[in-house]
Parts: C-alpha cells; sequence; structure tokens
C-alpha cells in the first residue's frame, strides 16, 4: 500500500516535491519544475505547497 509522505531524503525546502514524486514514481525535479510553473501563473502553485507541506505527514522511516 503506498503512502504519500513528505521525503526526508531528497528534500530541497520541506520535502513536498521529493515525497509526491516518489508517490507518483517520476524524478522530483519534474515534480519542481511543474510547482514553479504553477505558482508562476497564479498563487495557487504556491498556495498548494504550503498546504502540503503542513497536511502531509513527514516520512519517519529509515531507508
Amino acid at each position: 500500500m503506498k503512502r504519500l509522505y513528505r521525503s526526508t531524503a531528497n528534500r530541497m525546502i520541506c520535502g513536498v516535491c521529493g515525497g509526491v514524486g516518489d508517490y507518483l514514481g517520476v524524478d522530483p525535479t519534474v515534480v519542481r519544475v511543474v510547482w514553479v510553473i504553477a505558482a508562476f501563473f497564479g498563487t495557487v502553485g504556491l498556495w498548494a505547497y504550503l498546504a502540503c507541506a503542513l497536511i502531509i505527514p513527514e516520512d519517519t522511516s529509515v531507508r
């Protein structure tokens, strides 16, 4: 069963993009680029990132 967590190993700011990338099975860099583009085309991307950083739990498992 897959669960969405903020990444502790692949993080730049809060680990949201790393966690979403791991969950979707894509490179976290692609997720970061999409999130930056969304932030430039309105503030929805920024607000979505902040909401995810607050809501998504941090990955506490040691890999």
